[in-house]
């Protein structure tokens, strides 16, 4: 039986059947609602249920607590109809515009950027004609049907004909099945399968608000992509990026960033270490990042925020920026949830 799900207030609409998500036959349809990691473990795509019933699959009570859920709250990528249903969602985007393909790309380097961290390309068919949004991401699909998901660190325009090469930048987790291949026996010409793009970070244009971007370790991969954006299309919004880690080295393409700022007068970065060692001899902002916006930005009610990295980082980030006046609407993320989270 299929169900009726419109989303306010943009009026869209599409059907749910009882066995599939309202994520995924939303996306289905074209109907893009805001989703992250698919798995109830981040919330990016927590919105208001207005009307009807659902039934929640398993979830992580820090994406959607059972205080929210009783509030009308529900999480589409682990909710399934029991009605017709009416969800407000101010950030329905056409993600339909880019379909999600499964294809076979070839690994063409392997280069470490810092100790951890390793910025692999990939080569996507010779004939493929993907598209995404600057700050969207794609799965890895393994051998034993699980997924790993990384963001895109070139923006979509520097895809040539024949020549569509995708960068990610992936932090080894030790212990990790997939990142001990990344780390160990991934060779240059291996052949992985890859789905995408997937995701709702990215770039809204239609705002002339301000932006600050937060990122944790490899959450600036993303947002590497959506600067390239921005520089390529002319966009001049101004901007602060704070980037965080635990030590400098931790902020491995610092000097790419640099080396790009002269073409974007529009950006401010803020470069934040919150557990520097003696011998790192670091001479700048130290603390947790999110904190350093704030002490920065005590108002942030006319911003937008782009915020990428760690659970702990978006999950504190969301908490105080929205005390410090920043309107939910406008926050945006992209939680990098590991298997060990979604596990847990």
């Amino acid at each position: 039986m299929a169900f009726q799900v419109q989303v306010l207030p943009s009026g869209r609409a599409f059907e749910a059947s009882a066995e599939e998500t309202l994520l995924a036959a939303g996306l289905r349809q074209g109907v893009g609602l805001p989703y992250g990691c698919k798995d109830g473990a981040c919330g990016s795509c927590k919105c208001k249920k207005l009307s009807g019933e659902v039934s929640h699959g398993p979830h992580q009570s820090k994406a959607l607590s059972p205080e929210e859920e009783a509030q009308g709250l529900v999480l589409t990528c682990c909710a399934t109809p029991l009605s017709d249903i009416v969800l407000e969602s101010r950030q329905v985007v056409s993600a339909g515009a880019f379909p999600i393909k499964k294809m076979p790309a070839r690994v063409l380097s392997l280069e470490k950027a810092s100790p951890d961290v390793m910025v692999v390309k990939l080569q996507l068919p010779a004939n493929d004609t993907t598209q995404y949004h600057a700050g969207q991401y794609i799965d890895f699909l393994l051998r034993d049907g699980d997924r790993r998901s990384y963001s895109m660190a070139n923006a979509p325009h520097t895809l040539q004909p024949g020549q569509s090469v995708i960068e990610l930048h992936i932090r080894h987790m030790p212990g990790g099945k997939f990142t001990d291949h990344v780390f160990g026996a991934m060779k240059e010409k291996e052949i992985q399968r890859i789905e995408g793009p997937q995701g709702s970070f990215f770039l809204r244009e239609d705002s002339a608000k301000p932006i600050v971007f937060l990122a944790s370790g490899t959450g600036f991969a993303p947002i590497k992509a959506i600067l390239e954006h921005m520089l390529h299309r002319g966009i001049a919004r101004d901007a602060v990026l704070y980037w965080g880690g635990r030590r400098p080295h931790d902020l491995y393409l610092e000097g790419w960033l640099r080396a790009q700022m002269p073409q974007m007068p529009w950006l401010r970065y803020v470069p934040v270490v919150s557990d520097a060692l003696p011998e790192d001899q670091w001479q700048g902002r130290t603390g947790f990042v999110h904190q350093a916006v704030l002490a920065d930005l005590p108002d942030l009610s006319g911003h937008e925020v782009y915020a990428c990295g760690a659970p702990v980082v978006i999950d504190a980030a969301q908490r105080d920026f929205a005390l410090a006046g920043l309107p939910s609407e406008a926050f945006y993320a992209d939680s990098f949830i590991s298997a060990a989270d979604k596990a847990a």
